[in-house]
């Protein structure tokens, strides 16, 4: 139970340690921090009441009926992700930074001006895109004195197996660069050279010198077509249809070493994997906004789950340096492509906004997700991730997501914005470390930022502060490492009203 318990905390992460696919997959395709125009970042994305912004067809399609006009929308950002790793005592820190384009949209409005005698007064029609997550960021941990490594885990996963029932992607990489190996005598038991007491059931090692590095890129782009319905200026019914994009690739690479030689025979190993991500998915959100009074808005939206079939490519190679035969030796994987569905949870939205006046605005979302029920199914060669669909059922559960945004015009042409977002850890209590308090491992943010109208123009800039605060192991059985990744984006939206 603890070792299960070590690899549900490395979920949080993020980030893969297997070419199978997981929990790990399920939750990073799954968990979504959408980023969009300006003005909804600066207001913690809390529109799904509100509307007339293009974020609003990811969150609430109805909040489109709210626009009387055209409106095309372009929003680049730059940033900044920093991670702060602690591991075994140590502490290190790697930073990237990033330019994208998080959002393209189009509305154009048809507004009866009540010429039809009818409840409905207006339609809207949307197209465009909003970025759902951004995968880019370095990290890179390292500590001296380890006294476990990867390589453990490798020896029991070896135990009792010949050399051809290994797999190629893991332990025969090992075997192949002399790092574990067996001897005639020792009943199918494999051993490696950093191990003080070989053959037995003591994985007790030598001290030495670990680090590992890892690179992220991609995103998950949704591509949209939405539609709202405006019903006398006091009722809202929208829909989108979401194509979503997903592109995700990771190299990661670990060294362990011997700098002390405290070890007889060995010097260093770099194990390296690689894995690339693609694939498509699809998605229905409806939503309705009611207005009781000018003032007072609520909302709600459902977004059914996203149906992803993806593909994944990798491969895996390791290098050791030894005081042995040749001394340096090496080894590849075979080249792996796979393919997979992934069925993410359903989404509820409920929201309230409050309009003062014409000066100011308090808005509030709140989102239900379900991270249990996420699903792998129909692998490439017909497997249907029993197994991995149990573990990640009793491993996630529901949570909901806090965002709250407030606005307060200066002027009329001047606006100014704030906002917060919580989201809770989506891991099932019941599956903590044993050996580490991980109840902090939980993700905000917080935003401002200022809107300009100047005729049919505006401008609106956004700075967020997120921070994530998580665990993960290493490699499998290692101690865990405590990761708080802080992200800082500079957010503008460029658009014009016609």
């Amino acid at each position: 139970m603890k070792k299960i318990q070590h690899i549900l905390v490395a979920m949080l992460l993020m980030s893969t340690t297997a070419i199978g696919q997981n929990l790990v997959d399920g939750l990073r395709y799954s968990d979504y921090r959408i980023q969009g125009t300006a003005r909804s970042a600066a207001m913690g994305n809390a529109f799904g009441a509100l509307g007339g912004d293009f974020t609003s067809a990811s969150i609430n399609p109805a909040g489109l009926g709210i626009y009387r006009s055209s409106e095309f929308v372009i929003t680049p950002s730059f940033g900044k992700t920093s991670v702060d790793i602690n591991y075994l005592g140590q502490t290190t820190n790697e930073s990237k930074y990033t330019i994208g384009l998080p959002n393209v949209g189009y509305v154009t409005n048809f507004n009866d001006n009540g010429t039809q005698n009818g409840s409905m007064v207006g339609l809207s029609f949307g197209v465009g895109y909003n970025r759902l997550n951004n995968f880019n960021m370095k990290r890179m941990m390292e500590a001296r004195d380890a006294t476990s490594s990867m390589l453990d885990e490798f020896v029991l996963n070896a135990d009792g197996l010949n050399v051809n029932q290994l797999s190629s992607y893991y332990e025969r990489l090992a075997v192949d660069t002399e790092l574990i190996y067996t001897e005639d005598d020792s009943e199918g038991l494999y051993r490696h050279d950093m191990q003080k007491f070989p053959y037995t059931d003591d994985l007790t090692n030598y001290e030495h010198h670990q680090r590992k590095s890892y690179s992220q890129k991609g995103n998950i782009d949704e591509f949209l077509i939405s539609m709202a319905a405006n019903f006398n200026h006091r009722f809202y019914l929208g829909a989108t249809v979401g194509i979503h994009n997903v592109d995700f690739k990771e190299t990661t690479s670990l060294f362990e070493s011997d700098p002390d030689d405290n070890a007889p025979i060995f010097n260093d190993y770099t194990f390296n994997t690689y894995l690339h991500t693609t694939g498509t998915g699809f998605n229905v959100k409806l939503g309705a906004i009611y207005k009781p009074t000018d003032a007072l808005r609520f909302g709600v939206a459902v977004h059914t789950p996203t149906f992803y079939r993806l593909h994944d490519s990798f491969d895996n190679s390791m290098y050791s340096s030894l005081n042995f035969g040749d001394g340096e030796y090496s080894a590849l994987s075979p080249l792996g492509d796979y393919d997979y569905d992934l069925t993410t949870p359903m989404k509820a939205v409920f929201s309230a906004a409050y309009v003062i006046g014409k000066s100011a605005i308090i808005s509030l979302d709140y989102e239900y997700v379900d991270y249990s029920t996420i699903k792998l199914d129909d692998g490439g060669n017909g497997y249907d991730f029993f197994d991995e669909n149990q573990v990640i059922e009793n491993a996630y559960k529901a949570v909901g997501n806090l965002h709250v945004g407030a606005e307060y015009r200066l002027s009329n042409e001047l606006s100014l914005r704030a906002g917060y977002e919580h989201y809770p850890s989506p891991m099932n209590e019941n599956f903590q470390s044993s050996t580490m308090d991980t109840s902090d491992a939980v993700s905000s943010a917080i935003s401002g930022g200022l809107g300009f109208r100047q005729g049919g123009f505006f401008f609106d800039v956004a700075y967020k502060h997120a921070i994530d605060k998580n665990y993960a192991e290493v490699y499998n059985g290692s101690d865990l490492a405590n990761f708080e990744i802080t992200k800082d984006q500079l957010i503008m939206t460029l658009g014009f009203r016609f």
